[in-house]
């Protein structure tokens, strides 16, 4: 038996109920894995040869839910939720904090592979070697928090029958989508807890496509043996008492954002992007604590950060609301990006998001550009059923309701940015990419690159294989290397970003899994291996839409116009400066003027195959 790991991944298939487990040698985990690079793995060894055929929201597609080795060891749970993605027609490793990822390990299993559509809603219950297919009707068409209240009263009660003479059981670990979610929203989350979600990709979309209303577990055994017990109680020991040091995270997490990475660093999207800045005072932490924060130090499995807050609205005609902090992403894109600057609209429509399961981001990004069209007269009242201004908390709820529904326009919004912007611009007779802030389907983190003061660089978002995923940029770091080979490891062990520390992580797969990874190793051949087979699937694409890197290689439009206010007004970046830095970035990841992985490149990987599906890839792009 592996340390760390039990090498053994529950498969379901929901046409024929049919349940086995299988297995997964030490030899495919040490070269990818967890998380993220075995879900790239799984899905080209399964797909790849017909990926482009493949509808992600269709019976062939799979929906992976993967464990890394260090889950339930390193500080903070963590599971990533993966598939062919029906924003990117790539894959995006999305994880979701919660307690699900140390459940499904205490049950036996590494991860959970579910195949094809159920005849009608169910959901998974796993209760350690125990899989049941369950019928879902009494909780489809529920909101986010109605299924896992109900679902939760349901199964403990059920465990408490099982358990007479133990304490009141604690409540199984759940994955469920809401409305968006069974509607095959694109944008669509998938959530746990009440609050948390894995947003980008879309795949709570794929949960709904499978007639999937949720998977709940409960793991009653132990965590497999680690390698090295006393140095692993050591590691736990350091990197616990490192990340108790973390003062600004541990008290006010990323909510402490809303106002500085405006006010601050001008990269705050206001508006949809119309700018960057702002010097809202009353969108600080101070007025979210005062007025909306009801716990604080809220957190994971393990976690000693405890970023979480959270937060409920006390008074006027939203009380009762309850969300987390939000976190900055949510601050930003459910209030400043909608022109709402005050803690209870951003409350308000975080909490929207999560009841209706969409991707606050998402969401948000959509919202947006729906906006924007109306207030330059693209959208009109008649389009909407009513009046969409910025700032307006009620209107902008009342339309996250018709995107999960696919009510009237909701039902081309619930599209993603993207492909709202292709059908509703020819709808108008009217180009709308100008006002569409998305890279390769998926709608930009809330961090701009035109003040040159955030994290994201001018190339952040151009090559990342996951699109506009600000968790995953395509930034050269100070050794000339892609940063994104170091998030592949951070989402491939299935770690939290804001708990990563590369040398307690480095340590920690020795001690668990036996494995003395180093940094060389990393950067020479295992990310470059996943990065490769997962810029592959991104460009194979299809069915609905293909990526030309010559085209779509690129920032929003948006991000070339000059920021119109703030302490850097005028500023910008340069087009040409962008080709330059991508050219760079092509040579240094081991692509060719294409931007396709080099066949030699391939051949030291030992992932040879996938340069002959990339000749698929290079026909299209030579004759088109």
């Amino acid at each position: 038996m592996p340390y760390g790991w039990w090498g053994r991944l529950l498969e379901v298939d929901l046409s024929t109920k049919s349940v086995k487990v299988t297995k997964v040698d030490r030899s495919t985990m040490r070269r990818y894995i967890g998380g993220r690079g075995l879900g790239v793995k799984i899905l080209w060894d399964r797909l790849g040869r017909k990926w482009e055929e493949v509808d992600p929201l269709g019976p062939d597609n799979i929906l992976l839910i993967l464990t890394g080795p260090l889950t339930g060891y390193y500080p903070g749970g963590r599971v990533c939720v993966t598939g062919k993605s029906p924003q990117s027609n790539g894959v995006v490793g999305s994880t979701v904090g919660g307690e699900f990822g140390v459940e499904l390990k205490c049950a036996g299993y590494d991860g959970l592979i579910v195949n094809g559509v159920a005849e009608k809603p169910i959901y998974l219950w796993i209760e350690d070697e125990e899989v049941d297919v369950r019928d879902a009707s009494h909780i489809w068409g529920k909101d986010s928090r109605e299924t896992l209240r109900v679902l939760t009263k349901e199964l403990r009660s059920e465990m408490s029958k099982e358990r007479p003479l133990s304490d009141v059981c604690k409540e199984p670990s759940i994955l469920y989508v809401g409305p968006a979610g069974e509607n095959k929203v694109r944008i669509a989350a998938v959530a746990a807890k009440i609050t948390h979600a894995a947003g980008y990709g879309g795949y709570g979309a794929v949960m709904g496509s499978k007639m999937l209303k949720a998977i709940a577990v409960k793991g009653t055994g132990p965590l497999p043996e680690v390698a090295e017990p006393d140095v692993f109680e050591k590691a736990l020991d350091d990197v616990c008492k490192s990340l108790a040091q973390s003062f600004m995270m541990r008290y006010w997490g990323t909510g402490s954002a809303g106002y500085t990475v405006g006010a601050d660093t001008s990269s705050e999207p206001i508006r949809n992007w119309q700018e960057e800045w702002h010097d809202e005072t009353k969108y600080g932490s101070s007025f979210f604590e005062s007025k909306v924060w009801i716990k604080r130090f809220w957190g994971d499995f393990g976690c000693p950060t405890t970023c979480l807050k959270l937060a409920m609205i006390k008074y006027g005609k939203f009380k009762g609301t309850l969300t987390d902090n939000p976190d900055y992403e949510l601050q930003a894109y459910l209030g400043t990006n909608l022109g709402v600057f005050e803690p209870e609209g951003g409350v308000y429509l975080s909490a929207k998001a999560d009841d209706l399961g969409l991707c606050g981001i998402q969401v948000g990004n959509t919202l947006g550009f729906a906006a924007e069209l109306y207030q330059r007269g693209i959208l009109t009242k008649e389009d909407l059923g009513f009046e969409l201004k910025w700032g307006d908390v009620e209107s902008f709820a009342r339309l996250q309701e018709m995107i999960a529904h696919r009510i009237g326009i909701g039902d081309v919004l619930a599209e993603g940015t993207y492909r709202a912007a292709l059908k509703i611009g020819k709808m108008k007779n009217v180009n709308l990419m100008p006002y569409a802030v998305q890279v390769k389907g998926i709608g930009v983190g809330a961090h701009g690159i035109r003040s040159g003061l955030d994290y994201t660089k001018p190339t952040a978002y151009v090559c990342s294989l996951q699109g506009g995923d600000h968790t995953s940029v395509s930034n050269l770091d100070e050794k000339n290397r892609p940063e994104e080979w170091e998030i592949i490891l951070i989402d491939s062990a299935v770690v939290c970003w804001f708990n990563f520390r590369k040398e307690h992580v480095y340590r920690f797969f020795k001690a668990v899994a036996g494995w003395n990874i180093s940094e060389d190793e990393l950067y020479s051949e295992t990310a470059p291996r996943i990065a490769a087979i997962q810029r592959a699937l991104l460009l194979l694409g299809g069915p609905d839409v293909y990526w030309d890197p010559r085209v779509d290689d690129d920032n929003p439009l948006r991000f070339y116009e000059p920021l119109p206010s703030g302490p850097k007004k005028g500023a910008t970046v340069k087009k040409e400066d962008v080709d330059k830095l991508k050219r760079i970035y092509y040579e240094v990841a081991g692509w060719d003027e294409y931007g396709l992985p080099r066949v030699e490149a391939l051949e030291k990987l030992g992932i040879s195959e996938v340069g002959k599906a990339l000749e698929r890839v290079k026909q299209r792009l030579q004759t088109s």
